[in-house]
Formats: C-alpha cells, sequence, structure tokens
C-alpha cells in the first residue's frame, strides 16, 4: 500500500462517525436484560459476542445466560442513540446519562460490564 493511499485510510478512520448510544442484550427466556454504554455499536456488539462466544466475559450472570441459550437466545439492540458533532469529543458523560435513562425505565436491567 502506497503513503498517499494510507494517509487517506488514516484520515478517513479518523473523521469516521460511529453510531453511539446505548446497548442491549435481552435473554429471551428469562427476559434478563443487560445494559452498556458503546462508543461504537457494531465494534462493541463484535467485542462482546466474541468473549461471550470464548467464555471470557467477566459479567458472570450474562456469561451463564449465553453458555445456556447461545446467541439465538438473546435479542442484541441498540436502545438509545446518542446524536453527537465532534467525533474526537469524549462523550462518555453522555453516554452514561443516556444509560440512567434506561436504567429508570427498566430498573431490573443490570450492567453488561461489571
Amino acid at each position: 500500500m502506497d503513503i498517499k493511499r494510507k494517509k487517506e485510510l488514516l484520515e478517513a478512520y479518523k473523521n469516521r462517525r460511529p453510531e453511539m448510544g446505548v446497548i442491549s442484550y435481552r435473554c429471551k427466556e428469562t427476559d434478563e436484560v443487560f445494559l452498556g454504554i458503546s462508543k461504537d455499536t457494531k465494534a462493541d456488539f463484535n467485542s462482546i459476542n466474541v468473549r461471550l462466544e470464548t467464555n471470557w466475559h467477566n459479567n458472570k450472570q450474562l456469561q451463564e445466560l449465553w453458555n445456556k441459550y447461545g446467541l439465538e437466545g438473546f435479542e442484541l439492540s441498540v436502545i438509545k442513540v446518542l446524536k453527537y458533532d465532534d467525533p474526537m469529543e469524549d462523550q462518555t458523560d453522555k453516554l452514561e446519562s443516556l444509560r440512567g435513562q434506561c436504567f429508570a425505565v427498566n430498573p431490573n436491567a443490570r450492567r453488561i460490564w461489571r
């Protein structure tokens, strides 16, 4: 790959606007819900699923349910999307606030990450 193309790809990556928001894993069988904040929903679903598939997730309850029911036993969704302007600005506080709103609606939900 030539240097010019590499610079173009790097610039495109820096300026991308990934979907940010609150993600949810809901066990269809037990109706247990696990919520997490995400700065890149597509990448985070992939990362979490890999951890669950390899039995390497640190949330033991989520891991046990996954081991029992598998991917087919879960509904994965983005339940709140954060609208933002600057992709380089830290959006953690806004994401935490959105997740807090989701916990207010569903107080029995738990965090994806422990």
